[in-house]
């Protein structure tokens, strides 16, 4: 295997179908043997952005690359952008709206987890156009 790609769309406001971008790429990893850390890490942290797009941005774009060594996924929204990356990143720090909250989501841990899962994480973001988050998990065999 050189690389497989998958591309999911993510529909905004619909908790219902919300992760089940991670959900194909999680049973995808274990179909090809990477190990449970690498699986649950990109699972947990895939599913966090998810939820993200969902309160936040209305949906979004997802592209999952496997490779032997890495798996890397591109998240892209076109909301309103993150106006504060610094607070953001705070655990507990939250602009979900109060009926998502009551829903039990908006927790204000989705990119703390994000970061603790992955690798490596970038953030690009401009307000009024959205955000791009690049994650990229590495199965604990290959560091």
């Amino acid at each position: 295997m050189n690389r497989l790609t998958f591309h999911y769309d993510v529909a905004g406001d619909d908790f219902t179908r919300a992760g089940e971008a991670s959900a194909q790429v999680k049973k995808t990893l274990k179909k090809l043997g990477y190990n449970s850390d690498a699986i649950r890490r990109t699972a947990i942290a895939m599913y966090e952005a998810e939820i993200n797009m969902v309160i936040h941005a209305g949906g979004g774009e997802i592209d999952a690359e496997i490779y032997p060594d890495r798996i890397e996924i591109l998240m892209a929204d076109t909301g309103p952008g993150i106006p504060d990356i610094e607070k953001a990143m705070q655990e507990g720090y939250s602009t979900a709206p109060e009926n998502v909250r009551s829903l039990g989501f908006g927790a204000g841990m989705g990119l703390p987890n994000i970061k603790k899962y992955t690798d490596d994480l970038k953030i690009e973001t401009e307000l009024g156009k959205g955000t791009k988050l690049y994650l990229t998990v590495i199965p604990s065999e290959n560091k």
